[in-house]
């Protein structure tokens, strides 16, 4: 309907069947997420609230009943002499464990972006290690690090070098559980990487080659900030993976040396829980866990934000 100004007005007709549209988008909208919402309440968002009022509490999983501390679980936690110690230990793997993973999974889908013999071959022997069971691929890696009869040994020990005992040294635990850990999951980075690469946008390399740009300064100037959603989806995705790592641990090292010397606050539940039979406290760490993530997680959001801005 044209008015006298020259403007168009919906008929009521027309205003009435946008509306009927409109509702029946919002019904089926409605029907397709419902179902998802509600298996997330059920299996994730209760279970989440049942730890963090199980946090208040001092239970004996074997006991029908649990008795109500307050805040002692998180008193005791900040007072506890190992602590800091595991803290340090989930900060170290999960630091080394994406930059690691991100670095080299990178730098894999460079190379095997490019046109070279045999690398469909290649591509599925770099992921084939992701979709293997983490406690395979932990007992596997025992024999690689094993002091005595290892690859490790066998190979510094034709240069002269003699090995170090990963098993009795927590540093070196450490570097033993977080290399398995990354030659795992480098699998999933490369693959995410290389998609992006795939779908970067090739006028723009053309135009760089044109301009006589070199690899490095290419790399840097044109690739780089095309894989930054990228990016930002590996660091997130990735650090929540390595903070759930325990298969690993406990095939290689059960926490140990000397106790905590590589437990993470993910074994630490695990091992509150289920060893000494106190699943309040467990309970408590888990949820400690999840804040830090949260807070993790809402400051990449939040660069990633900035970044997009700028």
């Amino acid at each position: 309907m044209l008015t006298g100004n020259g403007t168009f007005l919906a008929s009521p007709d027309v205003a009435r069947q946008e509306r009927r549209y409109s509702r029946a988008e919002v019904a089926l909208a409605v029907a397709l997420l419902l179902p998802n919402l509600v298996l997330l309440g059920i299996f994730t968002y209760r279970p989440l609230l049942d730890n963090i009022r199980l946090s208040f509490f001092s239970w004996n999983i074997s006991s029908p009943q649990a008795t109500f501390v307050g805040l002692q679980n998180y008193v005791e936690w900040v007072q506890r002499d190992d602590t800091v110690q595991i803290l340090m230990n989930t900060a170290v793997f999960m630091g080394v464990a994406v930059f690691g993973s991100m670095a080299l999974g990178l730098g894999l889908a460079l190379l095997l972006d490019q046109k070279l013999f045999g690398r469909g071959v290649v591509r599925s022997l770099v992921f084939a290690p992701y979709v293997i069971s983490g406690a395979a691929i932990g007992i596997a890696f025992q024999f690689v690090f094993d002091p005595t009869f290892g690859v490790v040994q066998d190979l510094l020990a034709r240069v002269g070098v003699a090995a170090p005992n990963f098993y009795k040294h927590s540093g070196w635990a450490m570097f033993m559980i977080t290399a398995t850990y990354v030659w795992k999951n480098v699998g999933y980075v490369f693959v995410i990487y290389l998609a992006a690469l795939q779908a970067r946008r090739v006028d723009l390399d053309e135009a760089a080659e044109i301009d006589g740009t070199g690899q490095l300064r290419k790399f840097w100037r044109v690739t780089l900030p095309q894989l930054r959603p990228t990016t930002f989806f590996l660091s997130v995705t990735v650090m929540l993976n390595s903070l759930q790592v325990f298969d690993i641990i406990n095939v290689m090292t059960r926490g140990g040396p000397y106790g905590t010397g590589t437990t993470t606050m993910v074994f630490q539940v695990y091992q509150e829980t289920f060893v000494n039979q106190r699943a309040g406290y467990g309970a408590t760490v888990a949820t400690i866990m999840f804040l830090i993530l949260l807070v993790i997680t809402m400051v990449q959001v939040a660069l990633q934000e900035r970044g997009r801005r700028a």
